[in-house]
C-alpha cells in the first residue's frame, strides 16, 4: 500500500473522530504513541517496536489529514532520492 492509499484509508476510517478530537489532542496522541515506541526500543522488544511504529505512523497520518497535508507528496519533496545536504547516495555528510 502506498502512503497516499494508507492516508486515504485512515481518513475514511477516522477523520470524523479526529476532527472532533482536534489537532492539538491528535498531536498529543501521536506523542503518547512515540513514548510507547521509545519504551519498546528501550526494552528491545521487536514485536512491540513494530506495532508502535505502525501506531506512530497512523497517528502522524491522522494529523496530516487534519492539516490537509498529502504526506506522499511532502516526503517526495523533502527527500528527493538523495541526501538533502550533500546530494549523495549514500549520504557522505559528517556525523552530527
Amino acid at each position: 500500500m502506498r502512503i497516499r492509499e494508507f492516508q486515504e484509508l485512515i481518513k475514511k476510517l477516522y477523520y470524523e473522530k479526529d476532527l472532533k478530537r482536534g489537532k492539538e489532542k491528535t498531536m498529543l496522541w501521536l506523542i503518547e504513541e512515540m513514548g510507547e515506541l521509545a519504551e519498546a526500543v528501550r526494552k528491545n522488544d521487536l514485536n512491540s517496536i513494530r506495532e508502535e511504529m505502525a501506531d506512530v505512523f497512523a497517528w502522524l497520518v491522522s494529523l496530516a489529514n487534519l492539516y490537509d497535508v498529502d504526506l506522499e507528496s511532502a516526503v517526495k519533496e523533502k527527500y528527493p532520492g538523495r541526501c538533502i545536504k550533500c546530494g549523495k547516495i549514500p549520504c557522505e555528510c559528517d556525523e552530527r
